[in-house]
């Protein structure tokens, strides 16, 4: 997945990354990164549906307030992107309208 967002991460002076899966594509972002930015950084700009109108969302806010920024991560749905930092291995999907309960 090539990075084709306009956020650019600041250089860590280690220069550590993580991997992680957004959709099963592997991509390696910085690793103090939250999920959120991770997913701009990679050129993702859709994170999630509406259930209503099924309209796309995306990050807006960053600071766990607008909701918009929902993912579902490691199979738990409803996870705020821009409050839970990436770590190895996480895998990350989009949220399609509404969530099933069963």
């Amino acid at each position: 997945m090539p990075n084709v967002s306009l956020l650019k991460s600041l250089a860590r002076k280690d220069g550590a990354t993580v991997q992680v899966f957004i959709e099963g594509t592997p991509v390696n972002v910085p690793a103090d990164m939250n999920v959120a930015a991770a997913l701009l950084f990679a050129g993702v700009t859709v994170c999630r549906t509406t259930p209503v109108t099924g309209s796309d969302r995306a990050p807006f806010c960053m600071m766990g307030v607008c909701f918009e920024c929902l993912v579902e991560i490691d199979g738990v749905p409803n996870r705020q992107g821009c409050m839970t930092p990436v770590r190895e291995g996480m895998q990350v999907r989009r949220m399609n309208g509404a969530r099933s309960v069963a």
